[in-house]
């Protein structure tokens, strides 16, 4: 960093250090030991201005204390079937580690379907992915590898997205706004893979709206994207849904799928939260309703982008309720 960044940095810490002590108490299980780099990541999303930076750490501390955050991995969603169709609809997993060390997570974005539980329970199971990420996956890195980790590699499956998937706009916006406003810049990269035509079409609109260092992030690959993902990472931490043929969620399941309840990944988180639970005495049946946050404008504007051109593509392809598969792009 520069000295102007430093500076900034420093500006931010000072004001930090005013706010009351339960915002500095969860700001501790913020940033896991690495302040710093905390402080950076909300600078970059307010583009370094120290106030507006300011504004949205206060207001994510805030969030957390008012949802009750912290102790978020104390509540596991039971009974286990439940989670299970949780997992089976919202389709999301560890799938390895890159050559640097970073987590390499999959989303199954074309073919979750978030329609087998309300949308309280998908939003805490976000959460919950969240923050055993960067309290345990993350450290866990940090140690392996010897140096500090705090983000990590996205691959998105693109699979079987269809016109439909305008229908679920309201609640991948609610995540995504979680995402954006209390977890910043905690991705290093995007990778696009199995990406059709409307994926492409929706891209060309959305690219333009998006910040220089968001662009710079999201790589759009060729077919499965296997041969690029090898660069930067291993064949075992290949998401399966780039490492053979067919599909993300009707793929065999099991160890090999990141997305299965059954794969290592969530057993431990699931085992995790259980263990926590009983710890505290906490274990209840019941979603756990956290507050969304209000949409960022520019993203707004991303949305509407999106919506826009869904629209545009179903009256060209008349389909207006949209059920349509529309070709893998070559």
């Amino acid at each position: 960093m520069g000295a102007a960044c430093d500076d900034a940095v420093e500006q931010l810490a000072r004001l930090l250090d005013q706010v009351e002590a339960p915002l500095k108490k969860t700001f501790e299980n913020l940033h896991q030991g690495y302040p710093t780099e905390t402080l950076v990541r909300f600078l970059k999303a307010r583009e370094w201005h120290v106030t507006n930076a300011h504004k949205m750490l206060v207001d994510c501390l805030n969030w957390r204390i008012q949802n009750e955050i912290d102790s978020i991995l104390e509540k596991p969603i039971i009974p286990v079937d439940l989670y299970r169709l949780v997992r089976e609809s919202q389709l999301i997993g560890l799938a390895g580690y890159s050559k640097e060390g970073l987590p390499v997570f999959g989303f199954g974005v074309g073919q979750s379907t978030y329609d087998k539980a309300s949308v309280h329970y998908y939003v805490q199971s976000h959460i919950q992915i969240n923050e055993y990420r960067d309290r345990i996956i993350l450290p866990m890195a940090t140690e392996k590898f010897r140096r500090p980790i705090t983000t990590c590699i996205k691959v998105l499956d693109m699979t079987g997205l269809k016109l439909s998937a305008l229908s679920l706009m309201k609640i991948l916006t609610a995540i995504s706004a979680v995402d954006d406003l209390n977890y910043p810049e905690k991705a290093e990269s995007y990778y696009i893979v199995n990406a059709p035509y409307i994926f492409s079409a929706c891209w060309k609109v959305v690219k333009p709206l998006l910040q220089e260092r968001t662009r710079k992030k999201v790589h759009v690959l060729h077919g499965s994207g296997k041969d690029e993902l090898l660069k930067i990472m291993d064949h075992s931490s290949i998401p399966h849904f780039c490492r053979r043929k067919g599909s993300s969620k009707n793929s065999s399941g099991g160890v090999d799928d990141c997305f299965s309840l059954d794969h290592s990944f969530h057993q431990e988180l699931y085992h995790y939260i259980e263990q926590q639970a009983l710890q505290q005495e906490l274990v209840k049946q019941g979603s756990l309703h956290v507050d969304i946050p209000d949409q960022d404008p520019e993203d707004a504007k991303i949305v509407e982008a999106i919506q826009a051109e869904f629209h545009k593509l179903g009256e060209q392809n008349g389909s207006a309720n949209g059920d349509n598969k529309i070709p893998v792009s070559t």
